[in-house]
């Protein structure tokens, strides 16, 4: 699969929930009622975006969209 099967949306909320979990993550969160909610809509944004139902592995793809996001974001933030 190539990464630039993604829509940029899809990219853009990977993105969002992995910077929602690792704020969560951190020790001492701020506002931790606001951070699950909004790690419980990305993940649901995630889950049922209509992508999923154009490819044939989506469980490979979708591994492939966290390895795609966590790249993306390491460079950015570089």
């Amino acid at each position: 699969m190539d990464a630039t099967d993604f829509p940029d949306d899809l990219v853009q909320t990977q993105a969002a929930w992995n910077a929602t979990y690792q704020a969560l993550a951190a020790p001492r969160p701020r506002d931790t009622t606001v951070l699950r909610r909004r790690l419980l809509l990305l993940s649901v944004r995630l889950w049922w975006h209509p992508y999923w139902e154009t490819v044939p592995s989506a469980p490979t793809a979708r591994v492939e969209l966290r390895h795609l996001a966590r790249a993306d974001g390491a460079v950015r933030a570089a």
